[in-house]
C-alpha cells in the first residue's frame, strides 16, 4: 500500500514540471513564480491527501514540489508551498502535528538559503544538491520518529530498521532526481530557444546592414575622391573645411564597414601565432588611453606559449573594442585587469574593470545592434567584437554587479584553422 500511495505521488509532484513545460512552449505572459508556486503547492497538497499512515507520522512526497519550488522559482514559489504545508499540516492535526511543522521549516531553511547561488552552478552540480536537499529531508523525518517513539515510551536508539522509511527514502530520491532532471531540460530548452532567436536576429540585422553599407560606400567613394581633388586644388579658407568633411567621411566610412565587418566577419590572412604576443600589443596600444581617462591598466599575461590558428587583426579588434569598452566605463582612479591562462585545448582571456558595472536587464542586452550604455556610441564596436568571437568558434561571457565593475571572460578553442578556411 505503501509504494502505492507513494508512487501515486510520484505523479502527482510532475505534473507541475509537465504543465509548466507546456506553458513555456506556448509563449505565455504570466508570471512564473507565482504560477510555480501555485502549481507546486497543489502538488504537495494533493501528495498530503493521498498519503500513508504508519508509525503515527503521514508518509509522503510532500517536500519534493517544496525544494524544487525554492531552488528553481525562487523564495516567492517556496514560500507559497511552505504557507500551504504548514496550513494543511495544522488543518489535518494529529500527535505529530509539532514534528510535521517543525520539519517542512527546516527542510524549507536550507533551500531558501542556497537560491541566491543556485544558479551560478552547473547543471549537472544544481542536480547533485537537488538531490542531496532530499536526503536532507529524510534526514529530518529520521530524527522526528526517533524523537516521537522516544517521547512514547521507547529507549532512544538508532534503529535503521525500518522498511518504511527505506522505502520513501528510495522512491522520493528518485523522484526529485528525475524531476530536477526535467526542470534542467526546460531550462536548456528555453536557453537553446533563445540563443537562436538572437543568432536569427542578428543575421537578419546582418544581412540588411551589409546591403545597407554596400549601396551608400559606393557613393560616399565617389564624393570622397572628388573632395580630395577639390583639396589639391585649394589654397584658400576652404582648405579647412574640405579636410574636416574628408575626416567625417572617413569616419563614416569606418562606419559602414564596421556594419559589414558584423555581417560577415572576413578572416583574410590566417596564421599561427602567440596569443600573449597578440595581448600585450594591445596592452601596449591602449595604455595611453588609459592614461588619458586616470584609469590604470595592468595585465598579468599567461607565458606557457599557447598559439592560436586564426586572423590576427580580427582578433586584435575584438580585443581592442572590449579592453576598450572597459576603460571607458572605468571613473578616474579606477583599474582594469586583464588575465589570460590556457590549457590544451582553449584559452581565456579576462577582462576585468572597476566600472560602473551593469544591471541584469543592461547585461541582458550586450551585443544588440545600436544597444550601449554609454553617453555617446552606437553599440557597434561590442556587437563586431561578439560577432568575431563567435565566428572563431569562440564564446564570450559577462558579468557584472552596478558599483562594483564588470567582468568579460573570453574562451577561445586552440586549433581553429579547419573552422576558418571558408572565411
Amino acid at each position: 500500500m505503501l509504494a502505492e500511495k507513494l508512487l501515486l505521488n510520484v505523479l502527482i509532484s510532475l505534473a507541475p514540471v509537465l504543465l509548466f513545460s507546456i506553458l513555456i512552449e506556448n509563449k505565455r505572459k504570466i508570471n512564473y513564480p507565482i504560477l510555480c508556486g501555485l502549481l507546486q503547492s497543489i502538488a504537495a497538497l494533493t501528495c498530503m491527501i493521498f498519503s500513508y499512515s504508519n508509525y503515527g507520522f503521514n508518509w509522503d512526497l510532500r517536500y519534493v514540489p517544496l525544494i524544487l519550488a525554492f531552488l528553481y522559482a525562487g523564495p516567492v514559489a517556496g514560500g507559497m508551498v511552505v504557507t500551504t504545508l504548514l496550513g494543511a499540516r495544522i488543518l489535518m492535526g494529529g500527535e505529530t502535528v509539532v514534528f510535521g511543522l517543525v520539519n517542512t521549516l527546516l527542510t524549507a531553511l536550507v533551500p531558501f538559503l542556497l537560491n541566491k547561488r543556485f544558479f551560478s552552478y552547473t547543471p549537472n552540480k544544481r542536480l547533485v544538491l537537488t538531490t542531496l536537499l532530499c536526503g536532507w529531508s529524510l534526514l529530518l523525518c529520521y530524527i522526528s520518529l526517533t524523537t516521537f517513539r522516544y517521547f512514547e515510551g521507547n529507549f532512544l536508539k538508532l534503529d535503521f530498521n525500518i522498511p518504511d522509511l527505506f522505502l520513501v527514502a528510495l522512491i522520493q530520491t528518485g523522484a526529485i532526481a528525475l524531476e530536477a532532471k526535467l526542470v534542467e531540460g526546460i531550462i536548456e530548452r528555453s536557453r537553446m530557444q533563445k540563443e537562436i532567436q538572437r543568432a536569427e536576429k542578428l543575421n537578419t540585422l546582418g544581412e540588411i546592414a551589409a546591403s545597407i553599407a554596400h549601396e551608400v560606400r559606393n557613393p560616399l567613394t565617389v564624393v570622397k575622391g572628388f573632395l580630395q581633388l577639390m583639396q589639391q586644388d585649394e589654397k584658400g579658407k576652404n582648405y579647412q573645411y574640405l579636410s574636416l568633411v574628408l575626416s567625417e567621411l572617413g569616419r563614416a566610412e569606418s562606419i559602414i564597414n564596421d556594419y559589414l565587418n558584423f555581417a560577415k566577419p572576413k578572416f583574410e590572412k590566417i596564421e599561427e601565432f602567440p596569443l600573449k604576443e597578440v595581448l600585450a600589443e594591445v596592452v601596449m596600444l591602449l595604455e595611453p588611453l588609459a592614461a588619458k581617462q586616470g584609469v590604470r591598466l595592468e595585465s598579468e599575461l599567461d607565458s606557457t606559449g599557447f598559439t592560436l590558428v586564426t586572423d590576427r587583426n580580427q582578433l586584435k579588434q575584438a580585443l581592442v573594442n572590449l579592453i576598450k569598452n572597459a576603460i571607458e566605463a572605468t571613473p578616474d582612479g579606477g583599474k582594469v585587469t586583464i588575465h589570460n591562462n590556457s590549457d590544451n585545448n582553449k584559452a581565456s582571456i579576462l577582462i576585468m574593470d572597476t566600472g560602473k558595472g551593469m544591471t541584469p536587464e543592461q547585461l541582458a542586452r550586450i551585443g544588440t545592434l545600436f544597444y550601449t550604455t554609454k553617453d555617446m556610441g552606437t553599440g557597434l564596436g561590442t556587437s563586431v567584437s561578439l560577432r568575431i568571437i563567435e565566428t572563431m568558434n569562440g564564446k564570450v561571457f559577462y558579468k557584472s554587479k552596478p558599483g562594483v565593475g564588470t567582468e568579460v571572460r573570453m574562451v577561445l578553442p586552440g586549433s581553429q584553422k579547419t573552422a576558418l578556411v571558408n572565411f
